[in-house]
């Protein structure tokens, strides 16, 4: 499904919303073959609030801020749901448009976005514009959330701008980020931390070393605490979350001749949900100590919040459906923004992790069809729901 052509005009591929289940391969890639790396989404944002201010208008409550759209059921249900997942992708890499390929007997989707997450994406418009647009009232209420800027810096994200500004839009009982997730339930996620570590020294001529201090030599000691650290394994509501501690960068001296004065290790720490971010930067300051500790990226992790009757429903009724139990969630994902909210939120969506970013990044359209009928079927037969 390539992007169509009317001499030197573009003419993007349509979001059809009125297929079901049946159309979802077409909608995954023609949310794919639309541009949308990041900070470029405003194409795709366009396309997205037209089809969903397609569905019945007596029903749904479009609002678009910037390139978010929010779409909202305007009944009195007692819960409300929260569907939600990101436009933009990482940079193309020769990888679109999408197309159709078949590995192991499966029929795969191929291109930038498949796995990350325009299949999550997907998945979750199909099932907000179906329920919607059934002639019985949906049972409870739903919020279907498309942002942007997800892929790039944190003060960028749409849906922390959301949570920060409009936070009345994004409330709920309960969220399913479409994440992939292979499929099945992935709760909360971790916190992260990133830091520099500060090793000082003395300058010198190099011919003359021992008049000074070699800043980089002293790193050593903090690379040996970090080889030397032993992560632990965290149960928090059920799910075990690993924690990892790692140096992922080292900086240090000027010029061939000088012995350096100064070497910065940027250390990153990811950790259970279970601690704040203010407690991992204190642990962070004492295991280092006494060299400076300069913080330069933080962000809470988010617990699964699976002891939240509406989160053991999803778990029981989604992980009964695709043969797969709740996971904690490897690395940080905006979970962790509606956590903020009091919101439980789960990541759940097609794709196999492992490929998001890839250069061969695909997902199987099986699985893209297994999530949309588990979420669904959730949505539409808990009964228990709304007592």
């Amino acid at each position: 499904m390539a992007v169509a052509r009317c001499g030197s005009i573009e003419i993007m591929p349509s979001l059809d919303l009125t297929r079901g289940s049946s159309g979802l391969t077409a909608l995954v890639r023609a949310l794919c073959d639309t541009r949308s790396v990041s900070g470029d989404e405003r194409e795709l944002a366009d396309a997205v609030e037209d089809a969903l201010r397609a569905l019945p208008a007596d029903r749904v409550v479009v609002t678009r801020l910037g390139n978010n759209i929010i779409a909202r059921t305007n009944g009195a249900g007692a819960r409300r749901v929260i569907l939600a997942g990101h436009l933009d992708t990482v940079p193309v890499a020769d990888n679109l448009p999408t197309r159709e390929i078949e590995e192991g007997g499966e029929t795969m989707i191929w291109g930038r976005g498949t796995v990350d997450m325009k299949a999550g994406l997907a998945v979750m418009m199909q099932v907000f514009a179906d329920i919607v647009s059934a002639s019985e009232r949906p049972l409870h209420e739903l919020t279907l959330v498309a942002y942007d800027n997800e892929e790039v810096a944190s003060e960028l994200n749409g849906l922390g701008h959301l949570v920060a500004e409009y936070p009345e839009l994004l409330a709920g009982d309960f969220a399913v980020l479409g994440e992939p997730s292979a499929g099945g339930i992935e709760g909360g996620c971790n916190g992260t931390v990133r830091v520099h570590v500060m090793v000082p020294g003395v300058a010198a001529h190099s011919a003359r070393a021992w008049m000074g201090v070699n800043a980089i030599h002293g790193a050593a000691e903090v690379l040996n605490r970090l080889r030397d650290y032993k992560p632990a394994t965290i149960c928090v509501d059920g799910l075990d979350y690993r924690e990892s501690l790692n140096a992922v960068k080292i900086v240090g001296g000027i010029a061939g001749n000088v012995i350096p004065d100064a070497c910065t290790v940027t250390v990153n720490y990811r950790f259970a949900p279970s601690m704040p971010a203010a407690q991992a930067i204190a642990f962070l300051r004492d295991f280092f100590s006494p060299y400076e500790v300069q913080v330069d990226d933080e962000a809470d992790g988010a617990r699964p919040g699976l002891d939240a009757p509406i989160a053991r429903e999803f778990v029981d009724a989604v992980g009964a459906a695709t043969g797969k139990g709740a996971v904690a969630k490897v690395g940080w994902t905006d979970v962790a923004r509606f956590s903020v909210l009091g919101v439980p939120a789960v990541n759940f969506g097609p794709g196999d992790p492992t490929l998001a970013h890839h250069d061969q990044e695909r997902v199987s359209v099986r699985q893209v069809i297994d999530c949309y009928a588990a979420l669904h079927s959730w949505l539409t037969n808990a009964a228990d729901f709304t007592r």
